[in-house]
């Protein structure tokens, strides 16, 4: 008799009675691994960070906003490990790993294709691979439908693209309520997968191929960085009027059609703004077309940071042994993650020639030229001895009243003041 593979593990999705295992417990993998155990779902979490697994094993979260309080609630369905053994005990693989450039700035897939390696002798039959990682149209395809050559995909395996949406450290935007792209290699594989994400979201928005889905994430991070670029431009631009680009945005936003609010910071950071867009240009010339308006944002943004450290070198350029403080050395503000962190770069240029500490209550040191630097204690009042403050990402939890009582003189490169004032300076 032919075993029906598909109903299988639809009756376990329904039922709440498949086992998930997750690949990669960032942001992205280990939100994703609470949600699903919510619903008393059995999950295992994977990762080869071996402290991280040992502290989550002590219910000990590696992410700030993840507090220890929601492991120790979802304990009781989760196992955490460094090895692929039970991968066979598993009805759903999800792999929520980093896809970052190389040092020729090319896609670095290395994280996928060793996990795909190393999981292809657990896999069984009637199993699930769904694939959130951000990557370039062609990938789920390329790198593991192509090496599942044992399995009729469709039939009695299933294969999947589901493109995160995780916006770290965000109170407005919940997982449960930002719709959920699905799409599947066939039918039977995009109806498992979306009757398993409807579990977890308000609403999940069926893709008509794998490769639509992967590009639909790759192109909304391309849309960022091209409206981040234009303002960041425009308040170069502006700054020739003696025009603040932040008012210009005020006004600009009152009209309810045809236009996106973007703010300039001191540069892009993250994985998604930096990186993403040059996964689309990359496979782009392999087809043979240059993608110069994404190339063309890219430029900009990396320019921005390298134009607010020279505007900041102006203002301070008369003083001597100027002592500076950068508050907030994370890409953005309420998290901890320095990828690409404009705080760190604004670091280390400046302290070539000035003394510089920083403040930030999630992030406890950096790395610069193998040397460490720590950040200091929350004292507003030791920023007095420094001689100018620069507001890199504005955390919620400081007191910026007391910041602007105790400063000399601010750089506030995220529109943290809304008041003139004549301590605080925009770039």
């Amino acid at each position: 008799m032919h075993k029906n593979y598909k109903q299988d593990i639809l009756i376990k999705i329904k039922t709440k009675k498949c086992n998930i295992r997750v690949i990669g417990l960032g942001y992205v993998g280990l939100k994703l691994l609470i949600e699903f155990a919510n619903k008393k779902i059995m999950l295992y979490g994977f990762d080869n960070d071996k402290n991280k697994v040992l502290n989550l094993k002590k219910n000990k979260s590696p992410i700030s906003y993840i507090k220890d309080r929601t492991l120790k609630k979802i304990k009781k369905y989760t196992n955490f490990n460094t090895n692929y053994k039970n991968i066979s005990k598993c009805d759903i693989i999800i792999i929520c790993l980093p896809t970052p450039l190389n040092k020729k700035n090319e896609p670095d897939l290395s994280h996928i294709k060793n996990c795909i390696s190393g999981v292809k002798k657990y896999l069984i039959k009637g199993q699930t691979v769904i694939l959130e990682s951000t990557t370039y149209p062609g990938t789920t395809k390329e790198f593991i439908i192509k090496k599942l050559k044992n399995f009729k995909i469709g039939e009695n395996f299933f294969v999947g693209y589901s493109p995160e949406r995780e916006n770290p450290g965000s109170k407005d935007y919940t997982f449960w309520r930002t719709p959920k792209i699905v799409s599947g290699y066939t039918s039977n594989c995009l109806k498992i997968i979306n009757n398993l994400y409807s579990l977890i979201v308000k609403r999940t928005v069926k893709s008509k191929s794998i490769e639509i889905s992967e590009t639909t994430k790759i192109f909304e991070n391309v849309y960022r960085s091209v409206n981040i670029a234009l303002v960041n431009e425009m308040r170069f631009i502006l700054k020739k009027f003696k025009i603040d680009i932040n008012d210009v945005i005020d006004m600009a936003k009152t009209k309810p059609f045809g236009f996106s609010e973007f703010r300039p910071g001191p540069g892009v950071g993250g994985h998604c703004i930096p990186i993403d867009p040059l996964y689309l240009s990359w496979i782009a010339k392999k087809k043979g077309y240059k993608t110069q308006f994404i190339e063309l944002a890219s430029k900009i943004n990396i320019a921005t940071t390298r134009k607010i450290f020279e505007e900041i070198k102006k203002i301070i350029s008369k003083k001597r042994n100027t002592k500076i403080l950068i508050i907030g050395m994370s890409y953005k503000k309420n998290i901890e993650d320095t990828r690409e962190s404009a705080g760190i770069k604004l670091f280390e240029k400046l302290s070539k020639d000035f003394y510089v500490n920083f403040l930030d209550n999630l992030v406890n040191k950096i790395y610069i030229n193998k040397k460490v630097f720590y950040s200091i204690e929350k004292d507003y009042l030791k920023i007095k001895k420094y001689d100018l403050v620069i507001i890199c990402s504005d955390h919620d939890f400081y007191d910026y009243n007391k910041i602007l009582k105790n400063s000399k003189l601010i750089v506030d490169l995220r529109n943290r003041y809304k008041l003139p004032s004549k301590k605080v300076l925009k770039i």
